[in-house]
């Protein structure tokens, strides 16, 4: 999403009749596309304030703006260091300016309503919402026409997906009208909560020849009283339960996975059930993250009491298991 986000910030640019520059230093206009989401990118920000100082010294006419996905707490922390802030709501509908012809990132909705416990998403993008599925289809067709051979479907959670013009468009029937669009392709997407994961949508991805072999179903843990703390609405059950339904419909599907660890409170028993369930599944990627607490959360009112010693030891295990072991 937030590369996405800065393709559209280029287009914008470009339209404006601005021009890239392989420097910064050479820069009039620079954009800093923030994500808080975690601790690690808000500090490579935060990293950058230095340099930024060093160009203005040079270049006094330099103008810095703030993009991105920012929460509050971190806007008041460095306000004062930019001149400007976009709101990335605002350039939804921008075209996108990608120097990649293979990957068309193309969002269908901004913000998220489920607020997971260690997630900034609703407070720093909003409450869902989604885009018109006209605009939608239309910007793929035109990515199709330009030579792109993948469509990337993008949102906070896709599965929540309703048209705004018309209520009876959900997620698996805007999938299957990218699906049918005329073209040589692939149709991807991300992301998806297992908890509204349907029916309907396993069948629209086993029949349509379009769309990937690839579905990214984040689990975060496998154990049930880490979930209800991470207000993740399914139990480990019903996401053993959903995988071999998915994988019943479409045997030769690639699936990857989202866990977090140390998460407050994850005991090593806790974490032995996550090591269980990923390899009784086989996921062929995971991506692994190290618990870190976000202002204005839930989970950052919680003793964040795993150390982080302990929690690169379990990321360590979780990569060996998983990501040395690419089946794909």
């Amino acid at each position: 999403m937030n590369k996405s986000d800065s393709e559209r910030i280029a287009g914008y640019l470009k339209n404006k009749g601005y021009k890239s520059v392989s420097k910064k230093e050479e820069a009039d206009f620079i954009v800093i596309n923030m994500c808080s989401v975690r601790q690690s990118a808000v500090d490579r920000v935060y990293g950058k304030l230095n340099d930024f100082s060093k160009i203005r010294d040079k270049n006094p006419k330099v103008k810095i703006a703030l993009a991105g996905c920012v929460l509050k707490s971190d806007f008041k922390k460095i306000k004062d260091k930019f001149d400007l802030f976009l709101n990335n709501a605002d350039y939804l509908k921008i075209p996108p300016l990608s120097e990649n012809k293979n990957k068309a990132l193309i969002p269908i909705s901004y913000g998220c309503n489920n607020f997971c416990s260690y997630c900034v998403v609703p407070y720093a993008r909003g409450p869902l919402i989604c885009r018109n599925h006209k605009e939608i289809l239309k910007e793929a067709e035109k990515s199709i026409k330009k030579g792109f051979k993948e469509i990337w479907l993008l949102g906070q959670n896709v599965n929540d997906y309703q048209s705004p013009i018309n209520k009876k468009i959900n997620f698996p029937k805007l999938l299957k009208m990218v699906n049918d669009l005329p073209g040589n392709f692939l149709v991807y997407f991300l992301s998806s909560n297992p908890k509204d994961f349907s029916d309907k949508l396993i069948d629209v991805m086993a029949k349509s020849q379009k769309i990937a072999k690839y579905l990214n179903l984040p689990v975060q843990s496998g154990n049930n009283k880490v979930l209800r703390k991470m207000n993740r609405a399914y139990t480990v059950l019903q996401y053993k339960n959903l995988v071999k339904k998915i994988r019943k419909k479409i045997p030769d599907i690639n699936l990857s996975t989202d866990i977090i660890v140390g998460f407050p409170g994850e005991t090593k028993k806790q974490f032995q059930n996550t090591v269980k369930l990923i390899k009784e599944i086989g996921f062929n990627i995971a991506f692994v993250a190290k618990y870190s607490p976000r202002p204005g959360t839930a989970a950052s009112k919680m003793d964040d009491n795993v150390p982080l010693q302990e929690k690169k030891r379990r990321w360590q295990i979780l990569n060996r298991i998983i990501n040395e072991k690419q089946k794909w």
